[in-house]
């Protein structure tokens, strides 16, 4: 152990891997923040907080599994010549069922006072959010961890860097859920980033991989976009208040 924490390599690689856990993680946040929505204010902060403790604790299991993570990988049958892995199924699951999520949040934003958005609040029960949530966890996890073992040797130097970046993903979910709810077109905007993260994963599915890179770079462009639009409109409110 000290002769880890005298490395330099070693050190290099814990801060890529905890700034990449964090960067990774941030479609998850995003996710949990809209699912817990749906639940009433005072049970949302737990709903996120349990779902952030689910995915810290499957990654270190998937972590401590990592011949079986190596397992999954390794095609199981073949179909018209597309050979198919258990990564490849989870990873097809979880894409489909967060286009489907993304794509009925946007439905209920759109038509919502006409098509019973206040129903569909009540219809959402505290297990049934966790659930969507673990689900999620589980395929997020899959991505975040084949990536730790891709950049550190060490599994103390993988579990370090998931803890802290799901411990600063804590800190982060609930400010980000509240701004996300405070402004609707914000929240328009993050569903279509799980649209576009869900379609990546169905592509991994079927093993055309999209750089992670090219849809952050989308995101980051978009947000900024979106902040300067969110900064116009305060401008614009606040010298209308003015009488100027």
């Amino acid at each position: 152990m000290i002769e880890l924490l005298s490395d330099p390599a070693v050190w290099a690689s814990f801060l890529t891997l905890t700034i990449l856990e964090i960067v990774l993680g941030v479609d998850n946040v995003i996710f949990i923040s809209i699912a817990s929505s749906r639940l009433p204010e005072a049970q949302r902060a737990r709903a996120r907080f349990i779902g952030l403790c689910g995915a810290l604790v499957l990654r270190v299991l998937l972590l401590l599994s990592i011949a079986w993570i190596i397992g999954l990988s390794e095609p199981i049958a073949e179909i018209a010549g597309w050979e198919v892995s258990w990564r490849d199924i989870i990873l097809l699951l979880g894409g489909f069922f967060l286009i489907y999520k993304a794509a009925t949040e946007i439905f209920v934003e759109v038509e919502g006072s006409e098509h019973g958005e206040k129903g569909s609040v009540a219809q959402a029960t505290f297990v049934g959010v966790i659930a969507q949530i673990m689900m999620l966890d589980l395929v997020f996890s899959l991505d975040s961890v084949i990536t730790a073992v891709g950049i550190a040797d060490h599994i103390e130097v993988m579990i370090a860097a998931v803890v802290i970046a799901i411990v600063i993903m804590m800190i982060a979910a609930n400010p980000i859920a509240g701004f996300v709810e405070a402004h609707p077109s914000t929240k328009m905007l993050a569903l279509a980033f799980l649209v576009m993260v869900g379609m990546a994963l169905v592509a991994d599915g079927f093993h055309f991989h999209v750089e992670r890179g090219f849809i952050y770079a989308a995101m980051v462009f978009a947000g900024a976009v979106e902040a300067l639009n969110l900064w116009r409109s305060k401008r614009r409110i606040r010298l209308a208040g003015s009488g100027t």
